[in-house]
């Protein structure tokens, strides 16, 4: 695995393995190479992958920073500022080394569009830096079109044949295939507002998921959440916007439609810098919601969130 490792500034491998012992094996060699270099090294798998990993580490898992990526990375726009960022950018001297596997066979049909354009925008975030970030798939149990996808956010790929480069690598192609459109339900509550409406918006939001069953620090989290992205649409989105809620299964789902496009496929998903006054607000609902849908378009850009009971 070292040439994966050090033969540009970041490096991006997909690793697709079958079975316990290839997952081992080939995570813990890409581990151990790190710690033997001196990298700083961290792993953020699910859970039962993570106690795989960490028993077959032993006493060297004291040295890598371990993180269960079902609760780190639930929703999977925070995983580049909240997990790879965060990591990157406290050991800023020397190459950095992690494991994330955001998806899962246990990811859902609504949350996988967000998982596989957060593999694409890895490329970007980390373009030029002295990271490199292997991202395995379970080559048995994913579907083959997540395996087609994972060709396609990867320039690197690690399979029985060896490591080659992709030759379908184009993550510009995958974040615009699925920008897809959001529909909603014809029985969503709706609420349309201007900069003067801001305050009944956010009023509005929190009764319909009161009534709805939400509570506690989850309906504060779905206002802060409305705020922002209502507070977005009256300085960025035209200076209107609409706001829509209902339940789905378990969660309640909530989007505000604006007028805007949002051209930044990062936005929400870098950190700003130190002294950046402002755009934080996307980055907050990363952070708070389960899982974030956007769809942006010339006539305007949706940000749906969802939020489990």
């Amino acid at each position: 695995m070292s040439r994966a490792s050090s033969s540009e500034p970041f490096v991006h491998p997909a690793l697709f393995y079958r079975g316990t012992e290839q997952y081992t094996a080939a995570t813990l060699s890409f581990l151990l190479e790190g710690l033997a270099a001196g990298e700083a090294v961290a792993v953020a798998v699910p859970g039962p992958n993570l106690e795989l990993i960490k028993a077959r580490l032993g006493s060297r898992a004291d040295r890598v920073k371990l993180l269960d990526m079902t609760e780190a990375g639930r929703n999977p726009g925070r995983i580049i500022p909240r997990v790879l960022r965060a990591f990157a950018d406290a050991h800023s001297v020397g190459r950095v080394r992690i494991i994330g596997e955001p998806i899962w066979a246990g990811r859902t049909a609504v949350e996988y569009p967000a998982c596989v354009q957060h593999e694409a925008l890895i490329n970007a975030a980390f373009q030029g830096r002295q990271v490199t970030i292997l991202c395995p798939y379970d080559a048995d149990r994913l579907e083959p079109q997540v395996i087609a996808d994972a060709y396609a956010t990867h320039p690197v790929v690690i399979n029985a044949d060896g490591e080659l480069a992709s030759e379908t690598y184009d993550p510009e192609r995958v974040i615009a295939r699925y920008n897809e459109p959001l529909a909603y339900p014809p029985g969503a509550a709706t609420f349309s507002f201007n900069a003067e409406d801001l305050p009944k918006a956010r009023y509005f939001a929190v009764q319909e998921a009161e009534r709805l069953g939400l509570a506690g620090v989850r309906l504060q989290d779905l206002m802060l959440a409305v705020a922002e992205l209502t507070t977005n649409s009256v300085r960025h989105g035209g200076g209107s916007g609409t706001v829509r809620i209902w339940a789905e299964g378990e969660q309640i789902a909530c989007e505000v439609h604006d007028r805007g496009r949002l051209t930044d496929p990062l936005a929400g998903r870098q950190p700003p810098a130190r002294h950046q006054l402002g755009g934080r607000g996307l980055m907050l609902v990363h952070y708070v919601a389960d899982l974030v849908r956007l769809h942006t378009a010339p006539e305007g850009t949706t940000v749906r969130f969802y939020l489990t009971h």
